[in-house]
């Protein structure tokens, strides 16, 4: 069950939409049973059982079929693989969900050897800590890690602009006038931001932005986490990290390559020139290859 609890962390999201229902959702499925996660962005639901459960729902819904646990979960990855991937496939697999009380049934039918197959995954209210673990740590890692980007990004463009103001003292003139841009001022960007792009970036929506823009970062940063986790020997502290997965699994839903977020703090925005201990302002060195390419924007 520890190997369900780890493998699902790693997971991305996906979005789906059954009739008028639409969802967030993530799965991981082994030989030994699953995991499932689903969200409407107000409540979180969660579905996790062994090979002894699947066993006996499989004896209950489908009473003329007759085989082991894992081909029955074997069967149900085949079927989910391609609604979180949004895949058409159709004929294969129809699905539904109702819900009952405080619980959410996800319902899915199809045929295995030619019969009829049934399956109700029976998902309950997630615990906070549930919730804690997939969204609300790993969202807050996601804006530590964008906000070092920015930071880095800022940096950079300084430099830029320190590097093209070399260039014209040097004598450079632009030769194309359309390339010209104006001294990058951060606040004055994140003002604009603010005042502009601010509200359309907010629009959560029914969650599909997340899942269509943000799943790379989600997993960098669940992973990363998982690293700390194992490299820290798993104390149990919720406060430090989730927990860890083994090296080595059986099937995944949705797997996608491993991407490290860097740790590293966020540089300050340069506010003044560098200088010198004379005070004169010291230019950053330029190299050849950059001389090179810059030059061809100017005569």
């Amino acid at each position: 069950m520890e190997e369900l609890e780890q493998g699902l962390l790693k997971q991305s999201w996906a979005w789906l939409q059954l009739a008028e229902n639409s969802l967030l959702a993530k799965a991981y499925i082994t030989k030994q049973g699953y995991a499932l996660l689903i969200s409407d962005l107000q409540e979180v639901w969660h579905e996790q059982v062994d090979t002894s459960v699947v066993s006996q729902r499989a004896k209950e819904l489908n009473k003329r079929l007759t085989a082991p646990p894992e081909a029955f979960l074997c069967h149900l990855d085949d079927l989910l693989r391609p609604l979180f991937k949004d895949i058409a496939c159709s004929g294969k697999a129809t699905f539904s969900c109702d819900r009952v009380a405080e619980a959410l049934i996800l319902r899915v039918r199809s045929e295995l050897s030619g019969l009829p197959f049934y399956w109700n995954f029976h998902c309950i209210l997630a615990s906070p800590s549930l919730v804690s673990q997939h969204l609300i740590r790993p969202l807050m890692g996601m804006s530590l890690a964008l906000q070092c980007q920015v930071r880095d990004l800022a940096t950079l463009l300084h430099m830029k602009d320190l590097e093209i103001q070399d260039y014209q003292e040097s004598g450079a003139t632009l030769s194309r006038g359309r390339l010209k841009t104006e001294p990058f001022e951060e606040n004055s960007f994140l003002e604009q931001f603010m005042v502009e792009k601010l509200p359309e970036a907010c629009s959560v929506g029914d969650g599909r932005p997340f899942v269509t823009n943000l799943q790379n970062l989600y997993m960098a940063v669940t992973r990363q986490e998982v690293h700390e986790r194992q490299k820290h020997g798993d104390t149990g502290d919720p406060q430090t990290s989730s927990r860890t997965s083994p090296p080595g699994t059986d099937s995944r839903l949705l797997t996608q390559p491993e991407e490290p977020v860097s740790s590293a703090p966020a540089l300050p925005g340069p506010e003044k020139e560098p200088t010198g201990p004379s005070g004169s302002v010291q230019r950053p060195q330029l190299s050849k290859v950059k001389r090179k390419k810059l030059r061809g924007l100017f005569d």
